[in-house]
Order: C-alpha cells, then sequence, then structure tokens
C-alpha cells in the first residue's frame, strides 16, 4: 500500500472480501487492493519499491504484486462498458463510488485506507452489521450483467446471510434461474464447492431448491436430506464429500458422468464420486480397513465411509477411526517380486502375474505379516 502511494494521496484502498471479512471478525484470506492509478503506474511503482508487478489482466486492470512471497490483486477502478452476462468489457475511472456501483453485493463495497478507515459509499456497513446479502442496485440488472452473480448470492448467503435472504435478490434469481446453464463448468464448479463448505451451505441449498435454481444445477436429481445429515453429524466432510452427498439423487442410476462433464469436475474429484458412490465395503475393524487402504488407497475409502455416514449406514466414529488410521499408514511392500517368481521357474508373462496376485492375496488377507521367507514359501507353492 506504501509503495502505491507513498505521499498517502488516498490513491489506493483494500477493498470487497478482506475490509468485509476484517469487520466480521472473519480470518482474512485474499486481500484486494483498488487504486486510481492506471495498470502502468501500478507496474512502474511496484517496480521502483523493489516488489514483483505481474500483469495478470490488464484488459480488466489487474496487475499482482508480489510482495514477500505473497500475491495482492491491485485493480484500477473500473466501469462496465459492456456485458453479456459472462464477459464484460470495462473502462477506467477515478470515481470510487462508480466502481463501487459496478460490484456485485453492498457488503463488498466497502473499502478501507491503509490507516482503517472505512469508507462507505452505497451504504453497505449496515448489511454487513445485519448479515444481508444485498444486490448493489437493481439485482436483476446485476445479474444480468454476470450469470454467476445467482450462484454469487447463494455462496454468499451460505457463508455471510443469517435470517430471511432479501426478497428483491431472491426474486431476481428466481427469474433469471433459466440463464444459469449458459455459465462455464469451471465457474459454477468454483462457487459449488465453496458454497458446500460454507456454515449454512443446507441453508443456501434449500433456499435454491425453492428458487428453482438447484434444479438447473443438478438436472439428474440431488438429496438435500443427505447434505444435511452429513453436515450435522459429520461436519469436517470436505466439499467434494459434501457434493457426493448432494448430487446423487436418492433413487436411480448415479449421474457421476453427468456431473463431471457439466461442472469441469477434475479426474481427481470425479474419481472422488466415483469412489463415494461405490460399493466399497464398509469396514469397522482396523485390520480390515487397513486391506482396504492398500487395495484402494486412503482417500477412495475416506470417501465411500462419508457418502455412508450421509446416507446412514455407518457411524461417524467409523469414519474418523478410518481418518485416524490414514495419517499414520504407509503402504506395505510386497516382501517377493518377479525375479523371485522367475527364480522359482515362473515364465515370465500372464502366468506369472497371476501368482505374484496369489501369493499378495495371500499375504494382505493375513495383514502382510508373512514375511519374505513365507511369501516365498507361498510363492513356490503358487507356482506348482
Amino acid at each position: 500500500m506504501a509503495a502505491l502511494d507513498p505521499d498517502r494521496m488516498g490513491l489506493t484502498r483494500f477493498v470487497g472480501g478482506p475490509v468485509r471479512n476484517a469487520l466480521m471478525g472473519l480470518p482474512v484470506t485474499d486481500v484486494d487492493i483498488a487504486t486510481t492509478l492506471r495498470p502502468e503506474e501500478t507496474i512502474a511503482l511496484s517496480e521502483e519499491a523493489g516488489l514483483k508487478a505481474i500483469p495478470t489482466g490488464l484488459d480488466h486492470g489487474t496487475v499482482t504484486v508480489v510482495a514477500e512471497h505473497h500475491p495482492y490483486e491491485v485493480t484500477t477502478l473500473r466501469v462496465d462498458l459492456e456485458t453479456d452476462g459472462r464477459h464484460a468489457v470495462v473502462g477506467f475511472t477515478e470515481d470510487w463510488a462508480e466502481d463501487a456501483r459496478r460490484r456485485d453485493f453492498t457488503m463488498n463495497a466497502l473499502y478501507a485506507d491503509i490507516d482503517g478507515t472505512i469508507h462507505d459509499p452505497l451504504d453497505g456497513y449496515p448489511d454487513l452489521v445485519a448479515r444481508r446479502v444485498r444486490f448493489v442496485g437493481d439485482p436483476a440488472t446485476r445479474i444480468r450483467e454476470d450469470i454467476l452473480r445467482i450462484l454469487r448470492f447463494y455462496r454468499f448467503f451460505a457463508a455471510y446471510g443469517t435470517g430471511v435472504p432479501d426478497l428483491e435478490a431472491i426474486a431476481a434469481c428466481r427469474a433469471h434461474a433459466e440463464l444459469i446453464p449458459l455459465l462455464s463448468g469451471e465457474r459454477v464448479r468454483i462457487e459449488l464447492l465453496k458454497l458446500l463448505q460454507a456454515q449454512g451451505a443446507v441453508r443456501a441449498v434449500r433456499q435454491m431448491e425453492s428458487d428453482g435454481v438447484l434444479a438447473r444445477l443438478m438436472p439428474e436429481g440431488f438429496a438435500i436430506d443427505r447434505l444435511d445429515r452429513l453436515t450435522q453429524i459429520l461436519p469436517e466432510a470436505d466439499p467434494v464429500q459434501r457434493l457426493a452427498a448432494l448430487a446423487a439423487a436418492p433413487a436411480g442410476p448415479i449421474p457421476v458422468d453427468g456431473i463431471a462433464k457439466r461442472m469441469r469436475l477434475s479426474n481427481g474429484e470425479r474419481a472422488r464420486l466415483v469412489a463415494a458412490w461405490s460399493n466399497l465395503p464398509l469396514e469397522s475393524r482396523d485390520n480390515r480397513i487397513l486391506r482396504l487402504f492398500y487395495r484402494h488407497g486412503p482417500k477412495p475409502v475416506l470417501d465411500r465411509f462419508a457418502f455412508a455416514v450421509a446416507s446412514g449406514s455407518l457411524e461417524a466414529e467409523e469414519y474418523r477411526r478410518a481418518v485416524g488410521l490414514s495419517t499414520t499408514w504407509i503402504k506395505p511392500t510386497l516382501p517377493v517380486t518377479g525375479a523371485d517368481a522367475k527364480a522359482a521357474g515362473v515364465v515370465p508373462g500372464p502366468q506369472m502375474g497371476t501368482v505374484l496376485r496369489a501369493v499378495e492375496e495371500w499375504w494382505v488377507e493375513r495383514d502382510f505379516a508373512p514375511d519374505r521367507a513365507a511369501c516365498l514359501e507361498r510363492l513356490v507353492e503358487a507356482a506348482q
């Protein structure tokens, strides 16, 4: 801040998330900065101060300034010139109120000087205190500018809202719900996973169902009560585990391919949904859980167990015991190899694979206890 405004001329202020969270007593993670400086001026002043400046979004006035290995998004005050519901063409301004009017919610249109002075051009502070998520200006206009604001509204309601949601906001979300399929899967994925992690996720999801938004996101079906059970019994469940609980319909085929494609889930996230909805056995004994870890890996087992907790077929304590086992588990190594099989007279190829798998299964079923000598003896027997 000092580098971008060395003479304390009021050129640069914190904006949005860091101001909102600080005033609400919540942790501040990402720090966004707004400035009247043009991007080239931001770059020049940053480099003069010995800071690294990365032109990450010059068309939108954004420069990432790196200080002490921490990135800060610095964006020139903007005004929307054109919008199509997904992208915007912006112009730059030096009017703080004009910049505030293009933001989504009043609680995000708060600015703070480096000395902590709060600037509230749109009277958003009362909304923040009341934990009322309210659009800046006309909600329908804000949504038509960027359809993603529908999902952001419910996400902010889940994270920061309380009581009854703003009636004008939900009326606008209902009226524009049919536009949700126009959003890119990547943007939907980011917003939905953030929403599901929030403390008020179930409350927000129920409102989304009431407003006709959830059916647009998950046309294959959903199970809010199962998500509710998971968050109540297993509050530490992560966003993907919560998505698995919500997205699978109470009955019918598992829609993993449709969900994964539509939301542009990563291969790892898709695999986690597959594991959660699989028929992996639900074991309660430690040695059997460790066998599952060996055969499938800890993460798929934990995701399957979390879904079982959500479905009411497993106790939370059993899931947590499996988590505890996973923290110290190191995958054991079969004490015999292909070279040992060859020495025992096994011909390389399919036969060798069959023999080694038989020895491995015997070893696993004995909880990895047999040593090399015992495994070699078993190998010879299997080779005959």
